[in-house]
């Protein structure tokens, strides 16, 4: 179970994911890009406390990376040794630049990120859904009308306890599969945007290996 969060990343979502975990009783640490005493008041404001990236890496039980995809070589991998990270980040060409590594349909930019934070262990999630979407549709469990968010990873202790966290914040989780299957989550896939309950959005990511993107994936993993 996580008591402290961490996040990096205090944009829309870093804060809004930051103040559903407060709501939900767990210590939120929140770094920027800078200074936290530039981020302090915000902090505040959504119920978290403001430290710098290594401070969060060294306090935290799981830390939430929502940064710009394109800033991922700035996370400090030393200081994430051990970790449970949460990749939360999506390519956007508009803020990242043109990448075509993160184009690259024969790895997912998740695997990327557990490339650069080899001794972590790296879960999809909290990624699919607008941040619109995340602060207004929390539910508590057994709502009729809540949505879900679908979590991918490889080690399942780690998968159950972001499943866990996806409840505390009020969304049923759905396991996509290992983390190569949050390729099923990013821009281009059905799924990506989806708010949605668990039912239709696991209807989503069975319908992915007969999507146009789908069949893209297939032939480039098989070399094709």
């Amino acid at each position: 179970m996580i008591g402290t969060l961490g996040i990096l990343g205090a944009g829309r979502v870093g804060l809004v994911l930051a103040r559903l975990a407060a709501d939900a009783g767990m210590t939120v640490l929140l770094a920027g890009s800078g200074d936290p005493a530039l981020i302090r008041s915000s902090a505040q404001g959504v119920g978290a406390v403001a430290l710098t990236a290594r401070e969060i890496a060294e306090q935290a039980d799981a830390v939430i990376l929502a940064l710009p995809l394109g800033k991922h070589r700035t996370i400090p991998a030393d200081a994430l040794r051990g970790k449970l990270v949460i990749d939360a980040m999506n390519y956007w060409w508009g803020s990242d630049g043109i990448r075509p590594e993160f184009d690259d349909l024969r790895t997912t930019t998740s695997e990327i990120v557990q490339a650069h934070l080899p001794d972590a262990r790296v879960v999809k999630a909290l990624s699919h859904m607008g941040y619109h979407d995340l602060e207004d549709d929390s539910r508590p469990a057994g709502s009729p009308d809540r949505k879900a968010i679908a979590i991918a990873g490889d080690d399942p202790a780690d998968l159950e306890t972001v499943a866990q966290l996806v409840d505390a914040l009020g969304f049923d989780p759905v396991v996509a599969g290992p983390l190569s299957a949050g390729i099923m989550l990013e821009p281009g896939a059905e799924a990506f945007g989806a708010d949605v309950d668990a039912v239709e959005l696991r209807a989503m990511l069975d319908r992915f290996p007969t999507s146009q993107r789908g069949i893209r994936v297939a032939r480039a993993r098989d070399g094709h």
